[in-house]
């Protein structure tokens, strides 16, 4: 399983994480992000280390930090809610709506039958994620997620219980048919470093599972607006 580099310079590394591989060891063995961080540290003394989270099924941009003090600054970032994330997934339906955004507040549960998991709860810590719809098709539809807050599970359940349809193949919060995992992706991410040093800035391509339901990321491939030329003074 080959990880590919989409960021790197001398405090930061982003890969792009392959969809089933877990940040740490499962419980039942098996491979994990930690058996490959040696191979991450490309040259350089110490190996890198995970700055937020993705889940196992969950592909994408994944924000590596090459020493503590960058560790502490970008988790910081994090924290303040300064980092621009954009996930895609494929939900279960389609969605009337194109747009919109999502306020739920969240919560953990756990019980001895289904184990942990998060729902929507008034007292719960508040959560917002802005969604757009981008394509629909065969009662699927791709929609772009921007979570403003980065709580456990966020836009997995935001997409059950806020838009009404969960993530195809979301085991927990929807159910295991239609695809062989949950259908989200971390499309993009920006990371604002200060001063005068430039941002970290990252875009993971559409995976193939994705691209095999007939989507694409319009957005990313959407050309940029010509920057008009000042005038001459």
């Amino acid at each position: 399983m080959q990880l590919e580099i989409l960021f790197e310079d001398g405090e930061a590394l982003v890969i792009d994480k392959p969809a089933g591989l877990p940040l740490d060891r499962p419980r039942a063995g098996g491979q994990c992000l930690e058996d490959r961080l040696d191979e991450l540290k490309l040259g350089f003394h110490r190996e890198p280390a995970p700055v937020h989270r993705l889940d196992q099924d969950t592909s994408g941009c994944l924000l590596l930090a090459r020493n503590p003090k960058a560790l502490k600054r970008f988790s910081a970032a994090f924290e303040e809610r300064t980092v621009e994330k954009r996930y895609l997934g494929i939900v279960a339906g389609e969605i009337a709506e194109d747009e919109g955004t999502i306020a739920l507040n969240l919560s953990k549960v756990s019980t001895a039958k289904d184990g942990w998991r998060m729902i929507p709860a008034r007292k719960g810590k508040p959560a917002v994620t802005h969604w757009r719809k981008l394509d629909a098709r065969n009662g699927l539809t791709l929609v772009e997620f921007r979570p403003e807050t980065g709580r456990t599970h966020q836009i997995r359940v935001h997409a059950a219980s806020g838009l009404g349809f969960p993530l195809l193949g979301d085991p927990v919060y929807g159910t295991k048919s239609g695809a062989p995992r949950t259908m989200l992706h971390a499309a993009g991410l920006t990371v604002p470093r200060g001063g005068e040093k430039a941002p970290i800035v990252a875009v993971a391509p559409l995976p193939a599972d994705f691209a095999a339901f007939g989507f694409a990321d319009i957005a990313s491939e959407a050309p940029s607006e010509p920057v008009p030329e000042s005038p001459d003074e």
